[in-house]
């Protein structure tokens, strides 16, 4: 099955970001499917060599996705990871309207059962309210969990539009046709913010707005 080809965002001899689309993979799954579309695949066949992932988003998020073209730059842009020194901002359209314009979810999260209690912190912030009965909402992740955004606006009451693994079926189900979402969480990575690795400026890289978020209703 041919893919059509990644949306550039940025690229020079060290880096390139790209716009991943919802549904997509970040790289191969542990039990891959003939309908796959693999994100490190579509960006490794437009530069025509080997490139590394330096972070990942789930498969129903779209936006910022920043790939290193050396290990050297991937073993930096790790670190940073690691050491929270890249800023990440996401935006979502979620459930209800929170009583506050602003506020922090400070609640640890495990990945699984299996797996210790960590501590995990998320702002938020309100960037308009829909009369629908929904919420355009900022969210500034400061460490780095499993579905941290996803779970930590579900113990909120405040869910993901489409997050059906965290939400009610019946719930996702009445929101995805009345906005004709073809089943899409609205959870985008908008940008990342982070100290180049070779030039050491300071970059902001953006992902256009998530067609679908105005589409709902644009805001005031």
């Amino acid at each position: 099955m041919s893919a059509v080809p990644p949306r550039l965002l940025y690229e020079d001899e060290s880096l390139i970001v790209v716009d991943k689309e919802a549904g997509h993979l970040v790289h191969t799954s542990d039990e891959p499917q003939p309908s796959d579309i693999v994100t490190m695949k579509l960006v490794r066949d437009f530069v025509g060599h080997k490139i590394y992932p330096t972070h990942r988003l789930d498969r129903p998020t779209c936006g910022v996705l920043l790939f290193a073209k050396t290990k050297t730059v991937a073993r930096a842009l790790n670190r940073a990871f690691e050491r929270k020194q890249i800023e990440k901002c996401y935006h979502a359209i979620a459930l209800g309207h929170p009583e506050k314009e602003s506020w922090t979810c400070s609640e640890p999260l495990q990945k699984d059962e299996t797996h210790p209690w960590k501590d995990a912190t998320t702002d938020f912030r309100v960037l308009h309210l829909f009369p629908e009965g929904l919420v355009w909402l900022e969210a500034r992740p400061l460490t780095g969990r499993y579905h941290q955004i996803r779970r930590h606006l579900a113990l909120c009451r405040h869910s993901i539009v489409g997050d059906y693994f965290y939400t009610k079926y019946e719930t996702c189900e009445e929101w995805d046709q009345k906005l004709q979402l073809g089943k899409r969480m609205l959870l985008q990575c908008k940008s990342l913010t982070f100290c180049h690795p070779i030039s050491k400026q300071t970059m902001t890289i953006e992902a256009p707005k998530d067609p679908i978020f105005p589409s709902i209703v644009s805001p005031a």
